[in-house]
């Protein structure tokens, strides 16, 4: 499409050039015949009052607002359809990605990381997959900060559906991206051309956890074709869901233990934000001692309520009281399959 912009100098131009002309263009081979064919079906006023009356933007590869990151890639998105704010495009843009079938252990990274960078003001990118990806974007939120979503359907297509809620609030709050117009229903090819968007939107991309054969090393390769940086969360050499993420290590890819690891990276390109403090919140609420003693019994690795039951020596009762409590202060995180652990 960019190729067929820079021949005729302008989108309009390419719209409205003849049959002919556009079939003498041999590098277009079979594209002349399926241009021709969809310009036949398509008129530009209606389908930009159909856009704009359902609240989704266009943005094209000419606009001074496109990001300068995503045109020095290889095939950049002639256009970007998007629901929500392009100020989020302005901000340092750090993705994190990862697998769909995700450990406790991956999920707490990912939303910690993100939340993170989000509290430092960096905007969180991420493709809204179940998972790591959901785990990325939730975190952004939760640190009230700015997170993009790239999508591979269209803009109004909410994929996959668990994530309705999530999706709604980034349409709210975020910014959802597309190259693919609205309407378009997921396929499977649609997913890896959408990792190039990720990565290429970013100086630096993080894989949280990730299977040998997990999508999020196809953003990860995307990210070193085009010369951006790769991270890796290490995790249990036993996991099969830290298979990838150990390679990519093991082939160079900077190892990450805490939020610093990647914002150093940046310091003299944005200047140095301030490293958030290690210290407990408590959100100005004192604790009792029974939450003192469930959240001291909360390690790194997430627990059962029956586990704390035993570690604090108190009624199942009293621990899912102190629970409730410590995850309303955001001092807890509720993880799959009824574990808790601390944020």
């Amino acid at each position: 499409m960019l190729q067929l912009i820079e021949h005729f100098g302008s989108a309009e131009a390419a719209w409205r050039a003849g049959e002919e002309e556009l079939r003498s263009l041999t590098w277009l081979g079979e594209g002349a015949g399926r241009l021709l064919d969809w310009r036949s079906k398509v008129r530009p006023a209606e389908l930009w009052d159909n856009l704009t009356g359902s609240g989704v933007g266009v943005l094209l590869f000419s606009d001074p607002v496109y990001p300068q990151e995503l045109k020095n890639i290889y095939n950049p998105p002639p256009v970007l359809y998007y629901r929500g704010s392009l100020d989020f495009l302005e901000n340092l843009k750090v993705a994190v990605v990862g697998t769909r079938r995700a450990t406790a252990y991956g999920l707490k990274v990912a939303q910690a990381l993100a939340r993170e960078l989000a509290e430092q003001g960096v905007s969180v990118v991420s493709g809204l997959a179940v998972g790591i990806d959901a785990a990325a974007h939730r975190g952004a939120l939760q640190g009230k900060g700015k997170t993009i979503a790239v999508l591979g359907c269209g803009v109004d297509v909410i994929y996959p559906r668990q994530n309705t809620s999530l999706f709604q609030q980034i349409a709210r709050e975020g910014l959802i991206l597309s190259e693919l117009p609205p309407g378009t229903p997921p396929e499977r090819h649609h997913f890896p051309a959408r990792n190039r968007i990720i990565s290429g939107l970013c100086p630096g991309t993080v894989v949280v956890e990730a299977g040998e054969r997990s999508g999020a090393l196809i953003t990860a390769d995307f990210a070193l074709e085009q010369g951006r940086d790769v991270f890796a969360v290490p995790g249990p050499i036993t996991s099969l869901q830290s298979k990838g993420t150990l390679n990519l290590i093991k082939q160079g890819a900077k190892l990450v233990t805490g939020v610093e690891d990647i914002l150093e990276e940046y310091f003299s390109d944005y200047g140095p934000p301030a490293l958030p403090e290690r210290r407990e919140r408590t959100g100005g609420f004192k604790l009792s001692p029974t939450e003192e003693k469930v959240l001291a019994a909360l390690g790194d690795v997430p627990a059962a309520v029956e586990e704390l039951v035993a570690a604090v020596g108190l009624p199942a009762r009293e621990i899912n009281v102190a629970l409730t409590f410590l995850e309303l202060q955001g001092l807890v995180t509720r993880m799959p399959g009824g574990l808790y652990s601390r944020c």
